[in-house]
């Protein structure tokens, strides 16, 4: 078994792909409208499945915005140099919301960036960047 995708509601489709692949450095893999049952969705990624799991942005037609709760964490990437990587979102127009830096408790350096919708992105230094492809 493997994690295909992980599915992000959004309020403005062509807001959120903008920020995933000028931003962030992913790519968009393709779409797919659906306008019986009003929605949009749109797969980014590094790579596409079965190599690399693929974020599913998802629109409903007619809905702006979502509430976040209280249960949803982040989505994390490897990236080669996490203060790079945050210099470069930043530069970009990206939302930083932690600075480059070591976890409490640890070593490894991580950064947290907002994608439009809210969601918090973790960027985590690994000397391999997994997952990282266009941060750095």
């Amino acid at each position: 078994m493997r994690i295909l995708h992980t599915m992000l509601r959004v309020g403005d489709l062509q807001r959120s792909v903008d920020f995933y692949t000028k931003v962030i450095g992913m790519q968009l893999l393709r779409t797919s409208d659906n306008p019986e049952y009003q929605y949009t969705l749109a797969f980014l990624g590094f790579g596409s499945n079965p190599e690399h799991a693929e974020i599913e942005l998802t629109y409903n037609y007619g809905v702006s915005s979502y509430d976040m709760g209280t249960a949803y964490g982040h989505l994390a990437i490897g990236v080669p140099d996490a203060a790079a990587a945050v210099e470069r979102i930043r530069a970009a127009g990206g939302t930083v919301t932690r600075e480059a830096g070591p976890v409490k408790g640890g070593t490894t350096v991580i950064a947290f960036v907002q994608d439009p919708d809210g969601y918090k992105v973790e960027l985590i230094e690994r000397a391999d960047g997994a997952g990282g492809v266009g941060l750095s």
